[in-house]
């Protein structure tokens, strides 16, 4: 079985861990705010400081930062390489604590002087508790990718089971006490978040201080380190700035669209949550392992295993999340009622959500293998090419956003990050095929045409039993409601894994193999 197969699989399983808990929470959420505009309030200041976690911890610093942690690894240097991390670490603290201290300032001031409507008033209110998540959570992203670096993918990803559990607890246990109505509990929500950022951060340190690691301060200001780091990362930095910018305008645009009888962003973030359990799942697994992995390969200039790991890793995900996005097309409505539906949640709720869920589900393949793209440019020390074909995606993407917007409301989100995320990897693939010559791509093209004619297949097996199974089990008991996910999503499951073994796809070989081994381990442990 490929090492691919076995790294991103254990992260995969901690993913999977920390995701089910992440669907718990969102489930608790869920119920617990409905789809309102409380709820809108609250999701919409929880992404401003994650826009900048991402700008600041993950993508652009991470994707300039491993490569160098890497080379400084393989030439031997503890000494050198822990420095790098400091140096790197001191002056994203820098960095952070200035953000943190423009944005509170900025906020407080607006609280102060400005005269704002309910839930402006109270999304200004909840995002100055908690907008300094973004320090913990940009530290626990570099964090993480050092112990990748190190060869650790399983305990990173559980960090974020315990920022979940931290976010559950509050929910249950100290909201109900925080007040009586709705607008008032919310505020235990955000200190909530604020906390569970701390602990995931904590979480981190244990593994790396056994590795050697002891961080002390180093001025980052002449750093070469940092120098180096801030160059690579400044046409990455574009390219996320103008994410965070189309996201931004999104949900400012679902917060001036939405109506108290047609709310538009809590449904389209709920759905969001639900793709991001797949693409978390296996997609994110997948690409964090390439990063360090190709960026060895391009240091050693072993171009044909650069390549060969490329599109293994192209091909599992495609393999994968074609089906979870078949899945989730054809049973949106009954996986929102079964996760969320309840208490302030209702049935018309579930639909709004659902069909958010089916515009967006599509982009869940083209995403993840934008993640793997742009990890491959990282990795060539090439951040500007996916810099300018992001923003020009993201600034498609918001045009879409504002003309579907009207006619599809909270779908007419998800149509339009899914033309663009295909966009965006088309174009990536186009270009890495320009910069490399010969991708020998000819094996992934035949997988496509295979993985296409059986996501087909699929979706219509689990279509027709979704349907007939809606007569034997209503769907307003526990039970109607598990049937009507598990036993379609059961069928379409068995169709598309006897389609990848009969048609030969390699991700089902290797399963195949990973299980005989396994059999053959228990049998001679007998």
């Amino acid at each position: 079985m490929s090492q691919l197969l076995k790294s991103s699989g254990a992260m995969a399983l901690a993913t999977l861990t920390s995701r089910i808990l992440g669907m718990v929470r969102e489930m608790v959420y869920a119920r617990f705010m409905g789809d309102g505009w409380v709820a809108g309030a609250f999701q919409v200041a929880f992404t401003m400081p994650n826009l900048f976690r991402r700008l600041l911890g993950e993508g652009a610093l991470t994707a300039a930062f491993i490569p160098i942690f890497k080379q400084k690894e393989r030439s031997g240097d503890p000494a050198a390489m822990w420095g790098a991390a400091n140096a790197v670490i001191s002056g994203l603290v820098v960095a952070a604590a200035g953000v943190i201290l423009l944005v509170l300032l900025g906020v407080s001031a607006a609280l102060e002087f400005g005269t704002w409507e309910g839930r402006v008033h109270l999304m200004l209110s909840l995002l100055r508790i908690m907008f300094p998540y973004m320090l913990p959570v940009c530290l626990t992203a570099v964090l993480m990718g050092m112990l990748n670096a190190r060869g650790y993918f399983f305990l990173p990803a559980m960090g974020a089971a315990m920022l979940n559990v931290v976010m559950i607890a509050f929910v249950l246990v100290v909201a109900p006490r925080w007040g009586r109505e709705l607008h008032e509990q919310i505020y235990a929500l955000a200190w909530g978040v604020l906390i569970a950022g701390l602990a995931q951060a904590a979480f981190q340190w244990p593994a790396l201080h056994r590795e050697g690691f002891r961080y002390h301060w180093v001025s980052p200001w002449r750093d070469p380190t940092v120098r180096e780091v801030v160059r690579r990362m400044i046409p990455g930095t574009i390219g996320v700035a103008a994410f965070h910018i189309n996201v931004m305008m999104v949900q400012m645009l679902g917060l001036w669209v939405d109506r108290p009888h047609a709310p538009v962003i809590a449904p389209y973030n709920y759905a969001v949550r639900l793709m991001e359990l797949p693409q978390g799942v296996f997609g994110i697994s997948v690409a964090t392992y390439l990063l360090p992995a190709l960026s060895g390969l391009a240091a050693s200039k072993d171009w044909p295993e650069f390549r060969r790991s490329l599109r293994h890793g192209m091909g599992h995900l495609l393999v994968v999340n074609v089906w979870a996005a078949v899945m989730l097309v054809v049973l949106a409505e009954p996986i929102v009622r079964l996760l969320f539906e309840g208490r302030r949640f209702g049935p018309d709720a579930t639909l709004r959500t659902a069909w958010a869920l089916q515009c967006l589900a599509p982009s869940l393949v083209a995403y993840s293998l934008v993640n793997v793209l742009a990890r491959a440019f990282y990795a060539l020390d090439d951040t500007f090419t996916p810099m300018r074909i992001s923003i020009v995606c993201l600034t498609l993407n918001l045009v879409l956003s504002a003309v579907l917007v009207f006619p599809l409301r909270q779908g007419g989100f998800g149509l339009a990050n899914t033309l663009t995320s295909a966009l965006n990897a088309v174009l990536l693939a186009y270009a890495l095929r320009r910069k490399l010559r010969h991708l020998e791509w000819g094996d992934l093209r035949g997988l496509t045409l295979r993985v296409a004619g059986m996501a087909v297949l699929t979706a219509g097996v689990t279509w027709w039993v979704r349907h007939g199974s809606a007569v034997q089990w209503p769907p307003d008991t526990l039970t109607g409601r598990l049937a009507h996910v598990f036993v379609p999503g059961a069928a379409g499951t068995l169709v598309y894994a006897l389609l990848a073994r009969a048609t030969r796809v390699p991700l089902a070989e290797e399963l195949s193999q990973l299980l005989r081994s396994w059999v053959t381990r228990r049998r001679g442990s007998r």
